[in-house]
């Protein structure tokens, strides 16, 4: 039976993706008496967990925070295994959720949305799946993700390779096996950096490929203790609430003093704890790591002089250490054994930085001159982040206006929520948000929230029409970039910047003051009658100054 036949052709909202950000909205909009419809591409739940499920994966936010926060019962119940939960279990939590709350009943699977084009006579979103089907919807959202859009380079010769591909955003379900055979792992971002360890136990001989190094810091990770559990759960409320207003939406030992302001000695003694603590609360160690070259030039030497220590080839270790960019201007990763795997008689260091990857072959692939020959290539060559996925979709808003088209100088948001010239779609996490640069099931819910109130405010009070000004936008579109160029993340050819995606416009897309500055200047925003927002009650209305 089609999902038309069995689902409503009119709802309130139609919803983009069945990840966390999707199963929070249905759940709020349940709870709050909105009709929805949730479009999944997946064959289950889970968004970018569904997905992501390379060997390794897994996340580098401690699982007592990356979690809901909007259900106590929830979050009592709930135990996770691992101090950083791996893929599966993620996965398994988003089943829960969507089984708990009773929300599969409004998702589709196995759709995607082809395309949504706002009528502005009728005040209303056209959408249409791959399918055919045609839902119509008042307020359309955006709820793909930030790293959800695969990315494979346009090598020469992509289509000669005769061996297994894979990527991984977009793992097989069933078990890869690469026992006895020869593999390539082209990329050592974050996905690259926590395959290669599992990778490498299990082939007979493993190549990366490695064209820019990355900082990585060890996870430390450990099962879950029950002592560590309940100090959580014992407070949940009060941690969460404080929580909400960090700079990473995190709850992080911060160090408020400059790399400066402490003798040499003491510098590397709170580096080399902070390094033995593991995860990402390393580039907290002082407070200017993220914005003095000075200052982040000694946390860089520190981390280089540890990948030398561990990789006995001394050659490799050098061309492992990064030297292109500040520490933590790209993604840190954070890794179980990445380094010491260079150690390992089956695993080879390939530089191409010089010089990118020829060309694919049938047998393999041309890199420095040198033919190499694989079983398997795994491309761990990341995303078309921030905007890959909202440019999948055929968004047009007023007068036929494509998105594509009114962003191809880059994203242009307010708040990161919305954009003008496209009434009622909201998109969370997007560009000029947070998002990436902080706890995503923290900011999602926030975002969420922010949606969710901003429509039971238009029912209450009758308006049916909301969209930013466009003077709103572009100051907070220069405010994002200000705040940017004020911190070292510029400097850095990375996806935070599109700098990973040929053609697109290099600026930086999150916002980057921070988690909890962002929320009281939404709070702030609210307060102040939704300022820089467009309201309308009736269906005339005066001429308004359109972007591009």
């Amino acid at each position: 039976m089609p999902p038309s036949a069995i689902q409503p052709s009119t709802v309130d909202v139609v919803i983009v993706g069945a990840g966390f950000s999707g199963l929070y909205l249905l759940h709020r909009f349940e709870k709050e008496g909105f009709s929805a419809r949730c479009f999944e591409r997946g064959k289950g739940v889970g968004g970018t967990w569904y997905w992501n499920r390379y060997p390794g994966a897994r996340c580098d936010v401690e699982s007592m925070q990356y979690s809901y926060g909007f259900n106590e019962d929830l979050q009592q119940e709930w135990k996770w295994p691992e101090k950083f939960s791996a893929q599966a279990d993620i996965l398994e939590y988003a089943n829960h959720v969507a089984d708990r709350f009773d929300l599969r009943k409004y998702i589709t699977l196995e759709t995607e949305i082809r395309a949504s084009h706002y009528d502005e006579a009728a005040r209303v979103w056209h959408v249409e799946t791959d399918k055919g089907e045609k839902v119509t919807c008042k307020y359309f959202i955006m709820a793909g993700g930030c790293i959800s859009t695969a990315q494979i380079p346009t090598f020469e010769g992509l289509a000669e390779y005769r061996g297994e591909k894979y990527h991984t955003g977009n793992w097989p379900h069933e078990l890869v096996s690469f026992k006895g055979k020869r593999v390539a792992v082209i990329g050592t971002g974050s996905s690259g950096i926590q395959a290669i360890p599992v990778i490498a136990q299990e082939a007979a001989h493993l190549t990366v490929f490695q064209r820019q190094a990355n900082y990585s810091i060890p996870a430390r990770n450990m099962p879950m203790t029950e002592e560590y559990a309940n100090s959580w759960k014992d407070g949940y409320a009060e941690k969460r609430a404080e929580m909400r207003y960090q700079p990473n939406g995190m709850l992080r030992e911060a160090n408020e003093v400059s790399a400066f302001d402490v003798t040499e000695e003491e510098r590397h003694r709170v580096y080399e704890q902070r390094w033995k603590e593991g995860t990402g609360a390393f580039l907290g160690a002082f407070n200017d790591i993220l914005t003095s070259k000075a200052a982040n030039d000694t946390m860089a030497e520190f981390v280089r002089n540890k990948i030398r220590s561990i990789v006995k080839d001394q050659v490799t270790a050098e061309i492992l250490c990064p030297k292109t960019h500040p520490i933590g201007t790209k993604r840190i990763c954070i890794d179980s054994g990445y380094y010491e795997t260079f150690n390992r008689k089956n695993v080879e260091l390939v530089d191409i930085s010089g010089k990118p990857i020829e060309r694919l072959t049938e047998k393999g692939l041309v890199a420095n001159g040198r033919e190499f020959e694989f079983d398997a290539i795994v491309f761990a060559t990341g995303f078309d982040a921030m905007t890959g996925t909202l440019f999948n979709v055929d968004i047009r808003g007023r007068d036929g206006l494509a998105l594509k088209k009114k962003w191809e100088a880059g994203p242009r948001t307010y708040l990161g929520l919305m954009t003008e010239s496209f009434p009622n779609m909201f998109i969370i996490t997007g560009p000029g948000s947070p998002s990436v640069k902080g706890n995503m099931i923290n900011t999602i819910e926030q975002h969420v929230d922010m949606v969710t109130d901003t429509m039971i405010h238009m029912r209450q009070r009758g308006l049916d029409l909301v969209e930013p000004d466009l003077k709103a936008e572009d100051d907070w579109v220069d405010h994002v970039q200000i705040v940017a160029h004020k911190t070292l993340f510029p400097q850095a050819n990375s996806w935070y910047m599109g700098a990973n995606i040929p053609g697109k416009p290099r600026l930086f897309m999150p916002y980057i003051a921070g988690v909890g500055s962002y929320r009281r200047t939404c709070e702030e925003v609210v307060a102040d009658s939704y300022r820089g927002f467009h309201f309308e009650a009736k269906r005339q209305a005066l001429p308004r100054q359109r972007a591009g």
